[in-house]
């Protein structure tokens, strides 16, 4: 069985929570290497919605092993918060299930409060941040000042390395009105989360080596897509972590030879959330209608999403990067009813018409998007599970895609259920293996 890796190709909530779910059956071990409780993976399970933040949404199937790498910032209430909400749905969450890097970084009382004193000085530059503590961990993780899941086993480690912050960091603090954190307070509190941490906690790399030496098949998971990557996304509007192909790697601590094929997940329109540049933004009734048929909503903030029509200079930059050998389409039923449909496959800067994605986001913010214009498919998509019912116009639309990002399309998603699927069986086998273990 071939370790497949998930991508996300534009900003992020593409989907790839319902694409995990349904692949998870032809993988012994979902493994995440980047972010935090910042994102949200929805699952529609026996017509319940579960939003996922942190833990692998592999958890969802019983037989099946959880990973957090070393990638990750972990908040240890979130983390048990997330526990414990699955276990009021009947789902059991145990350490000989869901294991935790000893290196990942831990989001600190102090985390949120930074990150939110940074937000209100870019005034109208901010980045639109969910103010979890995200960006200032990853922050502390840079500067060598981090406090990692394998200090909170160690009380004395645990100790001194909260003076250290805290001596620095007060100050910052107190020069902007705010009340200094207190060392014996946080060290009591994450001691505590640390001895009930202890069960999950595990050298993640060493274990991904030895299950993988032994047989087992990986499904690596990200979170965010690759537009909010924070070398190769529209800086600074991006996320603190790599969230490209290139951070599996470093987020699990694995050899790159072991991530045998990219599966990317796009979205039949585009979306973000938050500020930055967006060519092909619509802000009127469209994008309305978009953002009401899609419930483009944050999973984890319900903040409004942006919508626009898709970007295929953008995906194809994010397919190129990522090495996607296979795209899963998401959500084309939420175009359904459009008296037309339109995609982006350049665009004009200065009068010169550009077919790259720009490296700097104050070129991607003047840019005027070049458009391919399709006609409205007949009937509905919606729900749909054999490729033999879909009508010729939506085939031809993603026949343009293919051509257009350069990469097959393998999986059409045509609702927010597990089950609404339509899978190309030759495209998707050369990548996955075995079939009939992947959709079991």
């Amino acid at each position: 069985m071939t370790n497949l890796l998930i991508i996300g190709t534009q900003w992020g909530d593409e989907g790839k929570g319902k694409i995990v779910d349904f692949l998870v059956p032809a993988f012994d071990i979902i493994a995440r290497y980047q972010g935090g409780h910042n994102a949200g993976h929805t699952v529609y399970l026996d017509g319940h919605k579960i939003v996922l933040h942190l833990i692998p949404s592999g958890i969802l199937h019983p037989d099946k092993i959880c990973l957090i790498g070393n990638g990750l910032v972990v908040s240890p209430q979130a983390f048990f918060q997330e526990i414990d909400n699955l276990k009021t749905l009947g789902i059991q969450v145990t350490p000989n299930r869901l294991l935790v890097s000893r290196s990942a970084q831990v989001i600190m009382p102090y985390h949120p409060l930074l990150e939110k004193i940074a937000e209100e000085s870019r005034g109208q530059k901010k980045i639109g941040t969910t103010l979890r503590g995200i960006g200032p961990c990853y922050e502390d993780k840079a500067a060598r000042w981090g406090i990692r899941v394998g200090d909170l086993l160690e009380p004395e480690i645990l100790r001194e390395k909260i003076q250290d912050n805290l001596s620095l960091k007060n100050k910052y603090f107190e020069a902007f009105g705010y009340p200094p954190f207190k060392v014996e307070s946080i060290f009591e509190d994450y001691q505590v989360l640390g001895e009930k941490m202890a069960p999950y906690v595990a050298d993640i790399s060493v274990y991904i080596d030895e299950q993988i030496r032994a047989g087992k098949s990986v499904l690596f998971e990200g979170a965010q897509g690759t537009l909010l990557d924070v070398d190769h996304g529209t800086y600074p509007f991006v996320t603190s972590s790599s969230c490209t192909a290139g951070g599996v790697c470093t987020g699990l601590g694995v050899n790159p030879k072991l991530v045998k094929a990219v599966l990317g997940i796009t979205k039949a329109y585009a979306t973000r959330v938050g500020s930055g540049p967006f060519p092909t933004e619509l802000q009127d009734e469209t994008g309305a209608m978009i953002a009401r048929s899609g419930d483009e909503f944050g999973a984890t903030t319900g903040r409004p999403r942006r919508c626009g029509w898709f970007d295929a200079v953008a995906v194809r930059y994010a397919c190129r990067i990522n090495g996607v050998d296979l795209l899963a389409l998401t959500k084309p039923d939420v175009l359904e009813g459009l008296p037309e449909i339109k995609a982006c496959y350049a665009y004009r800067y200065k009068g010169t018409l550009i077919k790259e994605f720009p490296s700097d986001p104050w070129i991607l913010e003047r840019v005027e998007p070049e458009y391919r214009s399709f006609p409205r498919w007949p009937g509905s998509i919606h729900r749909l599970k054999d490729f033999s019912l879909l009508p010729a116009s939506f085939i031809d639309y993603c026949k343009w895609l293919e051509d257009t990002l350069e990469v097959k399309i393998g999986l059409i998603s045509t609702g927010v259920n597990r089950e609404d699927i339509i899978y190309n069986q030759e495209k998707f086998q050369k990548i996955i293996g075995d079939k009939d273990r992947a959709l079991a």
